[in-house]
């Protein structure tokens, strides 16, 4: 997208080498998060334009210096950026790092250089609406080689905020019930979530299919 409320295009950009610490990865499969789509409508004041996309994976291409893990070949899903130093990652709390804004959506990497040339990159450190994308070795999950690249992208982003509001802000006890609004990647994490620790749930969707694959969910 080149403007405010633009229609999502396909263009050919160039992509530098992955950089200290950096992989670029061959995307197989990206979701489509709202906040990309608050981002098209500038909801959020993101720097225009924007290569968006931060629910990706696929397989790492190659390696720049430094990067211990993952390796050329593995397949992986990317996840937001964090610096891994300040107090909140230090507390496994990267969700809340010190430098989340510059890390995820300032338009480039923090020291304000760029792996994209003539557009914003970086978004979420990855900017996975692409052939390739590149992001840094702390947001590179690696996964099993049997794991599906297909649905392993929203791990990045929509599994992990809805279970994890679950389990970790709210800390649902046994015997306790929520209701869910909308049976998405976001819902549907946030019901099985809520199974791990009790089967009360209620769940709200607007969509049939989403509210059948719901009741799926948490059976």
């Amino acid at each position: 997208m080149r403007e405010a409320d633009g229609p999502f295009v396909i263009e050919d950009v160039e992509l530098d080498e992955p950089g200290p610490g950096e992989v670029r990865v061959e995307i197989h499969a990206v979701g489509l998060c709202h906040t990309d789509i608050a981002i098209q409508k500038q909801w959020m004041p993101v720097p225009l334009p924007p290569v968006l996309g931060h629910e990706g994976s696929g397989i790492v291409e190659s390696v720049g210096e430094g990067v211990t893990k993952p390796a050329v070949g593995d397949r992986v899903a990317l996840t937001y950026g964090s610096c891994g130093a300040c107090s909140a990652c230090s507390a496994d709390r990267p969700a809340y790092c010190y430098e989340f804004a510059p890390r995820n959506v300032s338009g480039g990497r923090a020291d304000g250089t760029n792996a994209l040339h003539g557009v914003n990159g970086f978004f979420f450190s990855q900017s996975s609406f692409a052939t390739y994308a590149v992001a840094t070795e702390r947001n590179t999950v690696k996964l099993d080689d049997d794991d599906d690249l297909l649905i392993a992208g929203p791990l990045g982003c929509g599994f992990q905020t809805g279970a994890g509001t679950v389990l970790n802000e709210l800390r649902m006890e046994a015997g306790q019930s929520v209701t869910v609004f909308g049976a998405g990647a976001v819902g549907l994490s946030a019901i099985m979530a809520r199974c791990t620790t009790s089967p009360t749930s209620i769940r709200r969707s607007r969509t049939p299919r989403r509210e059948r694959r719901s009741r799926r969910s948490s059976a």
